[in-house]
């Protein structure tokens, strides 16, 4: 079972094997890493959530916002963000809530994860976050302003 502090030193050695420092991706105010690979913004950290009476757990939490939602064909977006949920394994496309604003998002109870199966979900919500806001953009005209 991984501490947070052993996710947090997995968290060190990734970035520094994709050429970045700790210095330059971890904000200490929040608690977490940022980075960006091609046009995606990359927020990375720890959660702790409460699942029960008394129960807590804790959480590795990738996030990239893709976009605000478009202010047209509200239900064909939605219905294209679940359906593509179905189709990227691993990834759900959510919606903060009291905004419009699209994320692609990775969450692993960090109790069961080991070095590689981290990196994993990270590299992998890096690609789809990278294409999948383009592809947005291009269908749905979608902005991250």
């Amino acid at each position: 079972m991984a501490t947070k502090s052993e996710v947090y030193h997995m968290l060190d050695r990734f970035v520094e094997e994709i050429g970045l420092t700790k210095d330059l991706t971890f904000d200490p105010e929040r608690n977490a890493y940022y980075w960006k690979r091609g046009s995606a913004t990359l927020e990375v950290f720890v959660d702790d959530v409460p699942v029960g009476n008394n129960e807590i757990r804790s959480f590795l939490r990738v996030f990239s916002f893709l976009g605000n939602s478009p202010k047209t064909n509200l239900e064909d977006f939605y219905k294209y963000l679940l359906e593509l949920n179905n189709t990227y394994l691993g990834v759900k496309l959510t919606l903060s809530p009291e905004s419009q604003k699209v994320f692609a998002t990775y969450e692993w109870d960090i109790s069961g994860i080991d070095y590689e199966g981290l990196k994993t979900c990270i590299m992998d919500l890096e690609w789809w976050a990278d294409e999948l806001d383009d592809e947005l953009q291009q269908k749905f005209g979608i902005t991250k302003s």
